[in-house]
């Protein structure tokens, strides 16, 4: 004999999107205030080798915090959080982009 499972709706719905991705708040608006700071800098978050920049990422991460903070009212270790993830997925892309 089989066993029989029922399923409700709200706990497949609640299931479904505690599986997605959660986004923080003000991850876009970091990734693109580092996109143009680099731009405007014309400094690269890789290096010539292939290799990350890491003090050109740590520097765009701290200028993005800082803006993330005034903005958000986040503490410095969240806003750090959330630039930090932001400018290293910039830096990932870069580094693929350069690669091909």
């Amino acid at each position: 004999m089989s066993a029989q499972r029922q399923i409700s709706n709200l706990t497949f719905r609640s299931a479904l999107q505690a599986d997605r991705v959660q986004v923080p708040n003000g991850f876009l608006a970091c990734r693109e205030h580092v996109r143009v700071n680099v731009r405007i800098a014309k400094r690269s978050l890789t290096l010539s080798t292939g290799a990350y920049d890491r003090a050109a990422i740590m520097l765009a991460a701290r200028s993005a915090a800082d803006l993330h903070q005034r903005r958000y009212g986040s503490s410095r270790s969240e806003a750090m959080s959330v630039a930090l993830k932001a400018t290293w997925g910039l830096a990932q892309q870069a580094r693929r982009s350069a690669a091909h």
